[in-house]
């Protein structure tokens, strides 16, 4: 039975399929992809602990920022200014107190102007391999220029923004501060991009579980666990970041938009910015951390239940309906990956 017809507006975007390295997985029809930089190792450190062949390790802490770039961040990231009409922040798509993204299937921008994609969560979001959906930023420094001169979003440009926060004898001493320098675009981009890696998600029950406390998770979860590896799930998200270092097609086992109506420019995916017709339809593989606080889940946005979630991605990604029992134990699981609040995200 199509998930389609039998649940209409649920729809998917996660695992399956293109990766940088050439290795098998459940359904994955694996590529390389000459246009992603190499990742960051400054970023991606994994533990040194020994963890056997666990797909998952616990997050790390990036390490090395600038902490008065940090809070000069912290600040541009909850400024308005940003914004051509004095209206929209970063933390307004972006909320700190609500798993990092705003709990909407698409953001509100200026003048009411209403977003085409999910907005991602920014926790963890110094972790990933290449930013946004699509990847069309290699860093979280060029992530800033999107959301600041999108018109539907910020509407801005560095004039207007630098102007702005010249104006401000406080802020250009916190620049002076953090760079030793005057406001520039390269310091703007810089200062938030920083304290976006400082929201790492540390001591989460799971990560508590890996390092040998046996008490941090239910049975139920425990479970889950080695369901989602049984069965393929931590193919596509594994790491640090359960997720975020690689691209998948969104419907390996089935046509997900085959039965869509309104297909929309966010639907291309990766090919928007290859123009390769192999990468319609791929996405950058989102995050499982915090994954209950960030609904509605996938690229559109479109399913609310994590336990529907779920049940998409095994029929989908995996070809499989998914018994309930083993849904209500991944989703177990997948709550077990929620952490705790970084110091600077309060």
């Amino acid at each position: 039975m199509s998930f389609h017809k039998s649940h209409v507006t649920a729809r998917t975007v996660r695992s399956g399929a293109v990766f940088i390295v050439a290795l098998a997985c459940f359904g994955c029809g694996i590529v390389l992809d000459s246009t992603v930089p190499s990742v960051s190792t400054a970023t991606t450190q994994a533990s040194d602990e020994d963890f056997g062949d666990q797909p998952i390790r616990p997050i790390s802490e990036i390490k090395g920022l600038n902490k008065d770039q940090v809070e000069l961040g912290k600040k541009l990231f909850l400024d308005k200014r940003l914004s051509k009409d004095n209206t929209v922040a970063c933390a307004s798509c972006h909320g700190l107190s609500t798993g990092g993204c705003d709990q909407k299937s698409h953001s509100t921008g200026i003048n009411g102007a209403i977003g085409g994609i999910n907005a991602p969560t920014v926790l963890n979001s110094g972790h990933n391999f290449i930013q946004f959906w699509d990847g069309r930023a290699p860093s979280l420094e060029a992530q800033v220029n999107g959301p600041t001169h999108h018109p539907k979003e910020m509407g801005s440009n560095w004039k207007e923004i630098i102007g702005k926060l010249n104006s401000d004898p406080a802020m250009v001493d916190e620049f002076k501060k953090a760079f030793g320098t005057g406001i520039t675009e390269d310091a703007v981009r810089t200062a938030i991009a920083n304290f976006e890696r400082s929201l790492t998600t540390l001591n989460a029950p799971f990560d508590r579980y890996l390092k040998g406390d046996k008490t941090a998770l239910s049975p139920a979860a425990i479970r889950g666990y080695e369901t989602f590896k049984k069965i393929g799930c931590s193919s596509c998200h594994q790491g640090e970041n359960v997720g975020g270092n690689m691209f998948a097609k969104l419907g390996e086992m089935d046509d997900y938009f085959a039965a869509r109506k309104d297909i929309t420019d966010a639907d291309a995916g990766r090919f928007a910015v290859t123009k390769r017709e192999k990468d319609k339809g791929v996405f950058r593989v989102p995050t499982l951390r915090n994954v209950e606080l960030t609904h509605p889940y996938f690229h559109d946005g479109s399913v609310d239940s994590l336990d529907m979630a779920v049940q998409l991605m095994g029929y989908y990604q995996l070809g499989r309906v998914m018994d309930k029992n083993d849904v209500g134990d991944i989703v177990e699981f997948l709550k077990s990956l929620t952490g705790e609040q970084p110091e600077t995200a309060k």
